[in-house]
């Protein structure tokens, strides 16, 4: 049966290569511990703010209800607009800008430079426009020299100085300068003074000076900057990392400031848009109003109207009830017109619309309420969007469809006021045909007195407006309430040294453990006995160990690995040819393809047999290519293919003797033959084996590769044993396939496996220990 798969036959390939493995991983822990030592911690900073909703307005509170539930939920899509916006790369620009972010400082340490943003050691003022700072890109360092002057290295424009022999001194570091007085650079001239600080004091401190264009920060800063919120709720969460904590605190209140004072502009051209149209109307009315009073000053004065408050007695108070709704009627009319000629002026899609102008039609007021909403969320997006984005589309189509809708709604409201108007006019007529009475000239004045109290009417109510819109322009709200201001840990939160330690422990051993099991999977060698035995049924005889000294032969005195494994494969032998009662016992060495060690194998097997005193008579069949008389210097002039080939030659004329083994007897394989096969089946060929099959003890014949040729399955029945030779580190696991076929078939009598040039240090095969020098000390044993 195969052998089962145990668990220490999984892990035996990574416990023989555990050297490596743990060099991996000291070599990540290594790596690891460096790279904590020099990277720069990171800090983080979290606020907290919530986001108040004021789109709703002017809705209406049917809509405003409905859109608050289930599909129809729009608070959630306000809060992300706004997200949109806090991370918006104008609004980080503006951040980055005030607090100079692109300008760092860098003070060398004992182990690695640290930033220094609060109190800098020096102070830098440059000659350069903003717009020119904002795209520099450059690193100068400086050296102090003492307290008042210090070494000026880079920015691309020192060199220059060296050149300049005003220059108290110059080396091949930099330049000396005094502190406040002007360098020279490629952008222009900067002025460097101390600072208070404690590294600008100290002589000698290094200090780099980075400077960064304004798109590359604001990149980084966007890039780290996240925002966190939870469903159906307005409150947002910021967070940042920085290398200076208290950077990333000013960072994230600066840019909720910034956020607010964008939400308040916003709000506030709605108001001076407002503002605008009453004053414009006002100037109007003003005038209107005026040409009123002349006139009525004139009708006074023509017809000597003087008693007016005794005439107007005679009006009933029907009258008065009908002559304030005409005013009333009136001054709506007034209005409609204004807003009519308002939206017909400003066709543009980012024009706000006035507000709260008294038109008795709340869902007049509401469209307008909503159209100003949707101009300024447009607005807002297209800061960093552009034209063709479909949420800026889908909001131009509400716009355009909202004010074709308040001109309809417009023309609706006059058609119904001039109508109102019309019939009060009628019965104010038929009121009047009833005053007799009355002179045809004072009810031309009372015209003029409507006419007056119309146009006054409108004036105060657009002055009471105007100081509406001033209350509103003052007390504007920021959006983003602060629920928590930024706060940093004085606790790093990268790197983190347990995760970075495990990371490396993980790398380290699956890194290794990943390359063994690569090439374990890959690797289809025969390697060890397990290899054999869990992959065929054929009976394993032994291993021969691979010598250390190209040591081919193996003597009677040697005590060496290789010559112990022979002897315990001769011991196996012995026991399994026990039940063969002839006195020759024949054993056939054969393997599956050459260059397995065949004929080293069979020659060794020979002399470890003929050292136990033992007559033997090793038989080189493999004719093809014979290796045997190599191995033994001997020569191969007069063999076996002579002997069955001439039937004249006796077996003493192809026998060799050995010179130093009276046991040993060597048949060549002779001169090689054009038909090697039809050879071996000669009769003499058995006449051979019935010759010396009383004359010695072990019959040990070298035969051919049964891969590649059939010489020896021709002659396998003059057999006993036959040893199959399997080199390790060299076949195929899937060409063991043949000797299973061999075997199960019984095409090879008395079959059994030997595996050759096995390496003990990287199989699991147990090895020898004789042979090896007893006194000899290791390493760490020695003095």
């Amino acid at each position: 049966m195969k052998q089962q798969t145990y668990f220490k036959d999984l892990i035996e390939p990574y416990l023989h290569r555990w050297k490596f493995i743990l060099l991996c991983v000291i070599a990540a822990l290594t790596l690891a511990f460096v790279y904590l030592r020099y990277a720069s911690n990171e800090y983080q900073a979290k606020a907290t703010i919530k986001i108040k909703d004021d789109k709703s307005q002017g809705k209406l509170p049917e809509i405003s209800n409905l859109q608050n539930y289930g599909l129809f939920s729009n608070d959630q899509n306000n809060v992300l607009d706004e997200i949109e916006i806090i991370k918006s790369r104008n609004l980080i620009a503006s951040v980055v800008k005030d607090l100079k972010f692109n300008i760092q400082f860098f003070v060398e340490g004992r182990i690695k430079a640290h930033e220094v943003y609060t109190n800098p050691p020096l102070n830098i003022n440059f000659s350069a426009p903003d717009s020119l700072l904002y795209t520099i890109d450059t690193t100068f360092n400086i050296r102090i020299n003492s307290t008042k002057d210090f070494i000026f290295k880079g920015a691309s424009g020192y060199n220059k100085a060296l050149k300049n022999n005003t220059q108290k001194h110059s080396d091949v570091e930099g330049v000396l300068y005094d502190f406040g007085k002007s360098i020279a650079t490629s952008f222009g001239e900067i002025i460097i003074t101390p600072n208070m600080g404690q590294y600008a004091t100290k002589i000698g401190s290094n200090i780099t000076i980075r400077i960064q264009p304004i798109n590359a920060v604001t990149s980084n800063y966007k890039t780290k900057l996240q925002i966190q919120t939870t469903e159906l709720s307005s409150v947002i969460k910021l967070t940042i990392n920085d290398n200076v904590g208290e950077k990333a605190e000013l960072f994230l209140d600066k840019l909720i400031d910034k956020y607010n004072e964008d939400v308040i502009n916003d709000k506030n051209m709605v108001v001076e848009a407002t503002s605008s149209f009453i004053n414009d109307r006002l100037t109007g009315v003003s005038r209107e109003l005026g040409i009123v009073d002349l006139t009525a000053e004139d009708i006074q004065q023509t017809n000597k109207l003087t008693n007016l408050s005794t005439q107007s007695t005679i009006f009933l108070q029907t009258e008065k009830e009908n002559e304030a709704k005409i005013t009333e009627t009136g001054m709506q009319l007034q209005l409609i017109d204004y807003m009519r000629s308002h939206l017909s002026d400003n066709q543009n899609v980012s024009d706000l619309l006035p507000l709260n102008m008294g038109i008795q039609d709340g869902a007049i007021e509401q469209v307008a309420s909503r159209h100003n909403s949707l101009v300024q969320e447009r607005d807002r997006i297209l800061k960093n969007s552009s034209e063709i984005n479909p949420t800026v589309v889908n909001l131009t189509t509400q716009i355009n469809q909202l004010k074709t809708d308040l001109a309809q709604s417009l023309n609706s409201k006059k058609t119904t006021s001039q109508i109102t108007y019309n019939s009060l006019v009628a019965e104010n007529s038929r009121i009047n045909s009833q005053i007799y009475s009355a002179p045809q000239k004072e009810r031309q004045f009372k015209d003029i007195k409507r006419q007056q109290d119309i146009k006054e009417s409108l004036y105060l109510y657009l002055l009471q407006k105007r100081e509406e819109s001033a209350i509103t322009h003052g007390v504007s709200s920021p959006n983003a309430k602060i629920v928590d201001k930024a706060y940093a840990s004085g606790k790093p939160v990268a790197p983190k040294w347990v995760i970075t330690i495990l990371a490396a422990l993980i790398l380290g051993l699956s890194l290794p453990i990943g390359m063994i099991y690569l090439l374990t999977l890959i690797d289809t060698k025969v390697h060890t006995a397990q290899d054999i035995k869990k992959t065929i049924n054929v009976p394993f005889i032994g291993a021969i160990p691979k010598a250390k000294k190209r040591t081919r032969l193996i003597n009677k005195f040697d005590y060496s690995p290789k010559a112990e494994a022979f002897r315990m494969v001769r011991t196996n032998i012995e026991f399994m040819l026990k039940s063969v009662e002839k006195q020759s016992k024949v054993i056939f060495v054969t393997s599956t393809t050459s260059k397995e060690g065949k004929s080293h194998t069979a020659i060794n097997l020979a002399l470890s047999l003929s050292y136990t005193e033992k007559k033997v008579l090793l038989i080189e069949t493999d004719i093809r290519v014979p290796k045997a008389t190599n191995y033994l210097n001997i020569k191969n002039d007069n063999g076996l293919t002579n002997y069955i080939s001439d039937p004249s030659l006796q077996l003493q004329d192809v026998i060799v003797n050995l010179k130093d083994n009276d046991y040993l007897e060597v048949i060549p394989s002779g001169v090689i033959p054009p038909n090697p096969a039809e050879l071996l089946m000669s009769k003499r060929m058995q006449e051979l084996f019935d010759t010396v099959n009383d004359k010695y003890d072990y019959i040990i014949v070298d035969t051919a590769a049964v891969g590649l040729v059939t010489d020896t399955l021709l002659i396998s029945q003059h057999a006993d044993l036959f040893i199959y030779v399997v080199r390790a580190n060299y076949l195929d696991k899937r060409r063991l396939q043949i000797a299973e076929t061999m075997y199960q078939e019984k095409r090879l009598p008395n079959m059994t496996i030997l595996l050759n040039s096995v390496d003990y240090k990287k199989g699991n095969d147990y090895g020898y220990g004789y042979g090896k020098n007893p006194n000899k000390k290791k390493w760490w044993q020695r003095n």
